[in-house]
């Protein structure tokens, strides 16, 4: 008998208590960082079953009808987290939870009884201790990886193959017949049966504060929690591990989150540093390539103790930076808010006030130390996006609505200057998030070389999908337009941009394309034409401020090509197709 229980759906429980609006569709997104300093965008839906795509496959546990958030429990990982137990992982095994160590006497006692059951322990140790990494975060997390990629027990097979399994998970996939057998002779699946229970009300005392969480960060980011199409955050809980290691890895568009909790608590903070990558990496990694402007920043980090990631790719720094931001504005600070109550009188007012004000300054200095230590710490926008999200706080948009402004309106070099007078610390600690590398293929891989300059090579990757149909072919026939337009070939970026709009039904590319036609035909003098297409652009609404301050500039002057071509322009009403966010 199999027992998977059902996981918990978070985001409904939240809409229901918080009495939401729920909005279908934020955010689709795929990201990809197989390269350092590697950034792809990969239109909205655009999945195709084709062996072209690079759409990685979802772990096996997440659920592509389910609901976008959920917490839940795993026998497939109970079994890895079972034998890496029996074979000597006794990593903050004082601190655990006590289901623990009850499941440890339980295996030594089927062990025990057992020649067969230890003859396949001994195996099993002895691959868990060939394949040991010097760096046990990184040891461990290899288990977790293939984990989530196989199929529940008595299977306990892969669910993905080849460029589809994470790379570290395939270092160790040999492991499976020898945690078969075992799981077999010591009947791992009646003691899972036996602990269950305990599993199930350790999901039930997480599921609030998890809840409250996702709810506290949608309210501040002005994001109502809602389904997303194609992406998942999915916390996973496994009580034989860690309790002071938080795993959370990003396979494509999924970010799984695996958690030791220890009476009904994880560390939260961790928890909800991953839920703002998260929220906010699609933003970001959908601007990629307008923010070549900011490449300066990551000569000033070159001797940060960073991750060589945020040492080599401006938007993980960025992205990260402003995570920190967000996570200075809304800390606990420790200090009680002096309230002014409405019946003081007038007598006592002037106190009441200073009082207040007092508490307020002792608040804002604990958040300033906190953005102090980050930009020590080599996360040097910190102090940018923590005045930027102050500003944020007063106004009704919402951050998908504000971020381009939070990004664009940096005067880059006045932050530049800020950032000479910072002395980097020696050490800092390494991000919780980390993602499984994918080999860019398809439109996925035009992208990639299209933003690095590699126009023929863009070119044909795009038209050998349009040829095969192996892709979205609106996506292929925006890149093809793009690719022309750096080659200066008008009618060709004409006719791809019209074919875009013939075949794309997201408001962004839409947007995009009819702004791009616009300017082809105001570089020819075609100034009734190229108004039509600025007017097209805005009637698509997209909702997107970027696409509606370019298409009022053209509405309101003809567009004038600048000294050097680029496809996406710097600045910010001019900023490049975001075929991501809609």
């Amino acid at each position: 008998m199999q027992c998977h229980g059902k996981p918990f759906d978070v985001s409904s429980l939240v809409l229901t208590s918080s009495r939401k609006k729920v909005f279908a569709g934020i955010f689709t997104f795929l990201i990809l960082a197989s390269v350092p300093g590697a950034r792809a965008q990969a239109a909205p839906g655009s999945q195709s079953s084709s062996s072209t795509s690079a759409t990685p496959k979802s772990p096996a546990l997440v659920d592509t009808t389910g609901p976008d958030i959920s917490l839940q429990n795993s026998e497939a990982l109970f079994d890895f987290a079972a034998a890496l137990n029996a074979c000597g992982y006794d990593q903050g095994l004082a601190a655990a939870d006590p289901v623990r160590q009850q499941v440890r006497d339980q295996i030594n006692q089927a062990l025990q009884g057992s020649a067969d059951a230890r003859d396949a322990h001994e195996q099993l140790c002895t691959f868990i201790s060939r394949h040991q990494l010097s760096d046990a975060g990184s040891d461990l997390a290899q288990y977790i990886s293939l984990a989530l990629y196989v199929t529940p027990p008595p299977d306990l097979t892969p669910s993905a193959e080849g460029a589809d399994m994470p790379p570290d998970a395939s270092g160790v996939e040999n492991i499976l017949p020898l945690l078969r057998r075992f799981s077999q002779l010591v009947d791992l699946h009646l003691i899972w049966v036996q602990v269950r229970p305990q599993y199930d009300k350790q999901l039930a005392e997480l599921h609030d504060s998890l809840s409250k969480m996702v709810d506290d960060t949608g309210i501040y980011l002005k994001t109502p929690v809602g389904t997303t199409v194609g992406r998942r955050f999915l916390v996973v809980i496994e009580p034989l591990l860690d309790p002071s290691q938080t795993n959370a890895r990003v396979y494509g568009a999924d970010y799984v989150l695996v958690a030791s909790p220890v009476n009904g608590n994880i560390h939260m903070r961790e928890v909800r540093h991953a839920y703002l990558h998260y929220q906010i990496e699609p933003l970001i990694y959908a601007r990629a390539t307008v923010l070549d402007r900011l490449l300066p920043f990551l000569k000033t980090v070159k001797d940060a103790p960073l991750d060589f990631t945020y040492r080599s790719d401006i938007v993980a720094l960025v992205v990260e930076c402003m995570i920190h931001a967000v996570e200075a504005r809304t800390m606990d600070t420790g200090v009680t808010i002096y309230k002014i109550a409405p019946d003081t009188r007038r007598s006592d007012l002037e106190a009441a006030t200073h009082q207040h004000n007092a508490s307020v300054e002792a608040a804002e200095a604990v958040r300033r130390r906190a953005v102090d230590q980050s930009m020590a710490d080599g996360y040097v926008l910190t102090e940018y996006f923590y005045d930027a999200f102050a500003a944020f706080e007063k106004q009704p948009q919402s951050f998908k609505e504000s971020i381009g402004e939070m990004v664009y309106g940096m005067d880059v070099s006045q932050q530049l200057s800020r950032v000479k007078h910072v002395t980097f610390n020696q050490q800092a600690s390494s991000d919780v998030v980390h993602r499984a590398p994918r080999e860019l293929r398809g439109l996925d891989l035009a992208e990639m070389k299209l933003m690095k300059g590699d126009t023929d090579g863009a070119a044909v990757l795009a038209q050998q999908s349009v040829t095969d149909k192996s892709g979205d072919p609106a996506r292929a026939n925006f890149i093809l337009a793009r690719v022309a337009i750096m080659h200066r070939d008008v009618p060709a970026a004409q006719h791809d941009f019209e074919e875009t709009i013939r075949l794309s039904k997201d408001p962004r590319t839409l947007a995009w394309s009819h702004i791009y036609l616009g300017r082809l035909h105001d570089i020819q003098d075609e100034r009734d034409e190229a108004v039509n297409e600025y007017r097209a652009a805005l009637t698509v609404r997209d909702g997107q401020a970027d696409t509606r301050l370019a298409a009022e500039k053209g509405l309101k002057q003809p567009y004038a090509v600048p000294q050097q071509v680029h496809t996406e322009p710097a600045n910010g009403d001019d900023a490049a197709p975001d075929t991501q966010s809609h």
